[in-house]
C-alpha cells in the first residue's frame, strides 16, 4: 500500500529516490513523501487555528512591562514582537524570545489576556537557548532535504553554546551516513534556509492529530505516546517544509540566524540506550552576528588545542582501551597528577577535621533499596547475581555505606559533627554514547565526604564546606558560580522537610556571598531526589563552566536508615547529612585542570617538574648529582644525558613542559649550582642547588 508506514519510512531514508516527489520552492532537493503528508495536515489544521484566533481576538488587554509601564493590545492579535517594535525597532531586532507571566513565549505568538511581559535578547539564558533550539530545527530541515532521513530529537546542548540533531538513516546495511565531508553542502542548504527568512509557526493539536501528522516517523510516535497524555494538547512548529513535534518557543524566522557552523558529528543511540536504533548526531553552533561566530570558532580552536585527550596522549598521561570502556588507564606521569590531587585533599582534610574511611565496592541490593537508589538510580548501576542467587551492585556513591558506619556505634551529640571522607572507587553504568575522555567515565573516584550533624550545626557545616571549596578553587585559579537546586519532580520525603532544608541552604548561601561579595542563583526543581543542593559551577581559562563541586543537604537518608544520636536532652534525634564534594570526580577535575592550563601544569601538580641538562657529556656526572639532590628533596626530576645537541635538549625539555630546566657546566660544577631556565625560555640565572630547593618549595607553598 502506498500509505504504509513501513514502506514510506523505508523510502524516506533513500534521499531523492522516492516514487513520488516534489521540489521545495527554490531548492534543488526533493521533498520526501512523509514531508508532503505532514504539510497537508498542517495546512488544514493551521487554517482552522487561524480562523479560531480571528473569532476569539479583538478584546482589549493590558500588558505590563518590567518597569511597571502598562500598554494596551488586542487579544489573540497583539504579539510580544509588536510590543518590542513599539518600543524600538532595535529592541525588536535584538530580541529572541519573551516571557508571559513567567512562561517562555514566542515573539510572534499572540497574547491571549492581560499579562506581564518580559523580552529577552540572545545574551540571556532564555534568549540563547531559544536561538539554538530554533537553529536545531534549521539543521533538521537541511538534514531532511539532503538525506530524506527521519529526525528524532534536536535540542540545545546541555553545556550551552550550540545544539545537535539526531537523524535515523534507516535499517539497511548500505544506508547513508553523515561525515564532515558533507558539512559544506549542508551549510550551503542552511544558508539558503536562513536567507529565505522562513517564519517559525506554532500549531496546537490533539494527540490523535499529532499521531496522524507524524505517522511515518516511529520516533515521533514514541514521543507522542509517552509524553502527551490522553485528552491533552501538544504543539508542533514549522519552518519551511520542516514540521517538528516541539514545545517551543522559537525565534521569529530563520533569517535571525546570521552565523551558522557545523562543528562535528558522531554516532549515538536513540534515547542513549545501546539496545535501540543507531542514529547519526550532527552538532552545530549559531549566532545572530557573524562576528560572534568568528570569535566562538577561535575559542573552539583554542579548546581543541587544550583538549585533555590530546594533551593526555602527547604527554603520555593516560589512555583508554576497548577492553574496559569508560575506565581510564593512568600512566606513570598521569598517576603523579592524580595522586597529588588526592594527597592535596587529604592534607586539607587533616586541617579541617575530616576522618578518612574505606568502604567496600560491592553491596547487597537491599542496601540500595533502603537508601532509595535502587528505585531511583537502578539504570545507572552495575548489578549482578551471586552464586547464591542474591542481587548485588557495584557502589555508584558512598553515602549508604557511610550511613552503615554511623549506625555501627551508639552516637551522642558530643560526637557530632562526624565528618567522614572516602576516596573509594565508584562505578556508574553510563551509556557508551555518553562516554567522553575523562569527563564522563564508568570507573572513578571522588573526594567524597559526608558530614553527620545536628540541625543546629547545619549552618556552620555548610558554610564551612563552602569556605573549603573556595580555598581549593582559589589554589587552582578558578572563579565559580553558586546555585541552589530545589525539590525535583521525582523526590522522596515530605514537602515540609524539603522546605526546611532549602531554607537552611538559602541562609548559608546568603551569608557566604555577603562575606565574599558574590551572588547566588536559584535552579528550580534541579535538586537530588533525596534533598536540595548547592551546585557550584567553576569557570576555566576559556570561560567555560564545569559542574564539579556540590554541597547537598539530606534529611531523607537518616530517616531511611533510622539513624539516631542521643541529644543533650537525653532524647534520641535524627542527624542531618551534608553530602560534600569539591573536586567531584577526580577524573573529571583532572580533565578540567588539564584544559585550564593547556598542559602547562603548575609546579605543585606537574608530573615533570625539573629537567637537568648538562652542556656536554663531561658534566653528566655532576648533572646526576644535582638530579639526586632534587629527587631526595621530593621533586620529579630527570636528566638529559643523551647525544642530542645542547639547544635540542633545551627545546625538548620545553616541549615536554618541564617547569624548570637546570643547565650545568664547568662553572656550575665548581660552585655546586645550576643555571635556571623556564619552559617559557626565561633565564632566571645561577643559583646554588640548596637555593633552588628553597625556590621550588616556595612555589609549591604558593601553588605556583
Amino acid at each position: 500500500r502506498r500509505d504504509s508506514p513501513t514502506r514510506v519510512l523505508s523510502e524516506g531514508i533513500q534521499a531523492r529516490k522516492l516514487t513520488a516527489m516534489s521540489k521545495q520552492k527554490g531548492s534543488s532537493y526533493d521533498l520526501p513523501d512523509f514531508a508532503k503528508h505532514r504539510i497537508k495536515i498542517w495546512d488544514e489544521l493551521f487554517e482552522k487555528q487561524k480562523q479560531n484566533y480571528e473569532k476569539k481576538g479583538g478584546a482589549e488587554i493590558k500588558i505590563t512591562l518590567p518597569d511597571g509601564k502598562v500598554t494596551s493590545g488586542k487579544s489573540f492579535k497583539t504579539t510580544p514582537l509588536d510590543i518590542a517594535t513599539g518600543i524600538s525597532k532595535g529592541l525588536a531586532k535584538a530580541c529572541t524570545v519573551a516571557k508571559v507571566d513567567g512562561d517562555v513565549w514566542d515573539l510572534t505568538r499572540p497574547l491571549e489576556k492581560d499579562c506581564k511581559l518580559e523580552l529577552f535578547k540572545f545574551d540571556s539564558k532564555d534568549g540563547s537557548y531559544t536561538f539554538w533550539h530554533s537553529s536545531a530545527h534549521i539543521l533538521g530541515e537541511a538534514l531532511e532535504l539532503k538525506y530524506g532521513c527521519n529526525l528524532t530529537i534536536g535540542p540545545p546542548t546541555k553545556e550551552g553554546k550550540g545544539f545537535y540533531y539526531d537523524a535515523f538513516m534507516g535499517e539497511k546495511k548500505n544506508k547513508a551516513s553523515i561525515s564532515p565531508n558533507d558539512f559544506k553542502e549542508l551549510e550551503g542548504i542552511i544558508s539558503k534556509i536562513t536567507k529565505e527568512k522562513q517564519p517559525f509557526q506554532r500549531l496546537v493539536l490533539t494527540k490523535d492529530q499529532a499521531l496522524e501528522m507524524f505517522k511515518f516517523n516511529k520516533f515521533k510516535q514514541i514521543l507522542i505516546k509517552e509524553k502527551v497524555k490522553e485528552g491533552t494538547m501538544t504543539t508542533a512548529y514549522r519552518c519551511g517544509p520542516l514540521i517538528d513535534l516541539c514545545t517551543g518557543p522559537h525565534i521569529p524566522n530563520t533569517g535571525c540566524v546570521k552565523g551558522f557552523r557545523l562543528t562535528k558529528n558522531s554516532s549515538a543511540y536513540w534515547k542513549g540506550d545501546a539496545k535501540n536504533d543507531s542514529v547519526q548526531r550532527v552538532y552545530g553552533v549559531s549566532f545572530p552576528d557573524k562576528k560572534q561566530l568568528k570569535i566562538h570558532m577561535k575559542k573552539l580552536q583554542e579548546a581543541a588545542d587544550r583538549d585533555h585527550r590530546k594533551i593526555g596522549t602527547e604527554q603520555k598521561l593516560f589512555f583508554f582501551h576497548q577492553m574496559s570502556p569508560g575506565s581510564c588507564f593512568f600512566l606513570p606521569h598521569g598517576a603523579r597528577i592524580y595522586v597529588k590531587l588526592v594527597t592535596f585533599m587529604r592534607a586539607c582534610y587533616r586541617e579541617r577535621g575530616f576522618t578518612e574511611v574505606i568502604t567496600p565496592n560491592i553491596f547487597n541490593c537491599d542496601l540500595w533499596k533502603t537508601s532509595g537508589h535502587y528505585q531511583n538510580y537502578q539504570e545507572d548501576m552495575f548489578l549482578f547475581d551471586t552464586v547464591d542467587k542474591e542481587e548485588y551492585g557495584m557502589k555508584p556513591m558512598n553515602c549508604p555505606a557511610h550511613c552503615l558506619m554511623f549506625k555501627s556505634s551508639s552516637r551522642s551529640y558530643k560526637d557530632l559533627p562526624i565528618r567522614l571522607a572516602d576516596f573509594g572507587v565508584l562505578h556508574r553504568n553510563e551509556a557508551s554514547g555518553s562516554l567522553g575522555g575523562l569527563t564522563r567515565v564508568r570507573r572513578f573516584q571522588q573526594d567524597d565526604a559526608h558530614i553527620f550533624c545536628a540541625k543546629d550545626q547545619i549552618f556552620q557545616e555548610v558554610k564551612g564546606a563552602l569556605e573549603f571549596m573556595k580555598y581549593v578553587y582559589d589554589a587552582m585559579g578558578f572563579t565559580f558560580h553558586l546555585n541552589l537546586s530545589t525539590r525535583p519532580e521525582k523526590y522522596v520525603g515530605e514537602v515540609k522537610v524539603w522546605d526546611e532544608a532549602e531554607e537552611q541552604l538559602q541562609k548559608c548561601l546568603t551569608a557566604f556571598c555577603e562575606e565574599h561579595k558574590m551572588k547566588w542563583a536559584m535552579k528550580e526543581r534541579d535538586g537530588a531526589f533525596y534533598g536540595p543542593k548547592i551546585d557550584i559551577q567553576l569557570e576555566d581559562a576559556l570561560q567555560r563552566k564545569h559542574q564539579c563541586a556540590t554541597v547537598q543537604l539530606d534529611f531523607q537518608l537518616p530517616k531511611r536508615f533510622k539513624l539516631k544520636f542521643k541529644a543533650a536532652s537525653g532524647k534520641e534525634e535524627e542527624p542531618v547529612i551534608v553530602h560534600r564534594a569539591i573536586l567531584g570526580s577526580v577524573e573529571r577535575m583532572f580533565a578540567v585542570l588539564c584544559e585550564q592550563w593547556g598542559g602547562k601544569w603548575p609546579l605543585w601538580l606537574s608530573p615533570r617538574q625539573v629537567k637537568v641538562v648538562p652542556v656536554a657529556p663531561t658534566f653528566n656526572e655532576y648533572g646526576e648529582e644535582v638530579r639526586n639532590q632534587l629527587h631526595e628533596a621530593g621533586f620529579f626530576v630527570d636528566i638529559d644525558d643523551g647525544s642530542n645537541q645542547f639547544k635540542k635538549k633545551i627545546r625538548n625539555a620545553q616541549l615536554e613542559q618541564y617547569n624548570y630546566i637546570l643547565v650545568v657546566g664547568a662553572k656550575e660544577a665548581e660552585n655546586k649550582s645550576a643555571n635556571i631556565r623556564t619552559r617559557d625560555n626565561k633565564v632566571r640565572g645561577e643559583k646554588k642547588v640548596s637555593e633552588i630547593v628553597d625556590m621550588l618549595n616556595d612555589d609549591l607553598k604558593n601553588f605556583k
